[in-house]
C-alpha cells in the first residue's frame, strides 16, 4: 500500500503534481523513509522540506500524521500504522508566522 503524502500548493508547483503523491516506502515507515521516497521520486524537491546539510525539517515546515504533531520528531521517528497502510495522510504543512 503506498503511503499518501500532503505537501503545499507551493511545492505542488514546483514539483508539477495536484493534491497528494503517493509513495512507495519500505518499512519500517519512518519520517526520514517518507521524505527520502518523496526526494527521489520528485528530486527538484530536494532542500526544500529538509536541510541539504543537516537533513533537518526546514523552519516554518511541520508535520502531522493521523491529528498529531510531528513535527519535532527525529527522522528515525517511526509513523503510525494508518501511515503506512495509505489510510490517513502523512501532511506537509508550511506554516505562518507575523506579527
Amino acid at each position: 500500500m503506498p503511503v499518501r503524502v500532503a505537501i503545499p500548493f507551493h511545492l505542488q508547483t514546483l514539483a508539477k503534481v495536484n493534491g497528494e503523491v503517493l509513495l512507495n516506502v519500505q518499512p519500517p515507515v519512518t519520517i526520514g523513509s517518507v521524505l527520502q521516497a518523496l526526494e527521489a521520486a520528485y528530486p527538484m524537491l530536494k532542500g526544500t522540506v529538509r536541510d541539504h546539510a543537516t537533513g533537518k525539517r526546514r523552519p516554518y515546515l511541520r508535520f502531522y500524521a493521523c491529528s498529531k504533531d510531528f513535527s519535532h520528531e527525529g527522522m528515525e521517528c517511526e509513523l503510525p500504522a494508518e501511515i503506512a497502510d495509505g489510510k490517513e495522510v502523512f501532511i506537509v504543512l508550511g506554516a505562518i508566522s507575523g506579527g
